[in-house]
């Protein structure tokens, strides 16, 4: 039988692994939503559309695991100031924002 994941930020403390795997489904989902249609609409192959999928999956995979496990704090550190959490939140909103604006200039 396999145990359960435990991740570990780079001080080798224990973290949840929850953050990092929802952003990646996510990022899988969206990627693989969007990318080989608009590789498509510009000319692209299929394999070509869904290599650079894959490529860019990759690549929101490696920031995410900087950011949500290697940068973590540790599960017994407590919570976040509210300061802090509200600015990260408003910063992934604009992040967000300005993506789907991007995702719709080719339709445009």
């Amino acid at each position: 039988m396999i145990g359960p994941v435990h991740l570990r930020n780079r001080r080798g403390d224990p973290i949840d692994p929850i953050p990092f795997l929802v952003t990646t489904g996510l990022a899988f989902a969206l990627v693989f939503s969007f990318g080989p249609l608009y590789g498509l609409a510009y000319g692209l192959s299929l394999s070509a559309a869904l290599a650079l999928s894959a490529l860019g999956f990759v690549g929101v995979a490696i920031v995410a695991y900087r950011q949500l496990v290697r940068s973590a704090p540790p599960v017994g550190a407590g919570a976040l100031p509210a300061d802090l959490r509200f600015e990260r939140l408003l910063y992934a909103g604009v992040v967000l924002g300005i993506a789907f604006l991007a995702l719709t200039l080719p339709l445009l």
